[in-house]
């Protein structure tokens, strides 16, 4: 494409490997906190779903998105699209007992 550039990848890539990483994250996240947590009020799940959203950042550097390509918009995007995604999945497991 014309709006490439030789070193990067482009905007629509981007928001695609981002969104896709934050996603898999909160439901990976919810599988851990299912797996570990007794419950819905022990605190281990939001560590679970803290320590999600820390390691998506050198996850995201090794697919081509390094932490000077995201302001802060984009970092409150990912921490809030995995906890998105980790309150919805493990609300419907904790919900249907899985």
């Amino acid at each position: 494409m014309a709006t490439d550039t030789a070193d990067g990848m482009s905007s629509h890539m981007r928001g695609l490997t981002v969104t896709t990483i934050t996603a898999v994250a909160g439901i990976a996240a919810a599988f851990g906190s299912n797996a570990v947590a007794s419950g819905a009020t022990d605190t281990i799940g939001v560590a679970i779903l803290a320590v999600a959203v820390l390691a998506q950042f050198p996850v995201l550097k090794v697919a081509g998105i390094g932490q000077e390509d995201l302001s802060t918009k984009d970092v409150l995007y990912i921490a809030f699209m995995t906890f998105a995604l980790w309150f919805v999945s493990w609300g419907v497991m904790l919900t249907t007992g899985v």
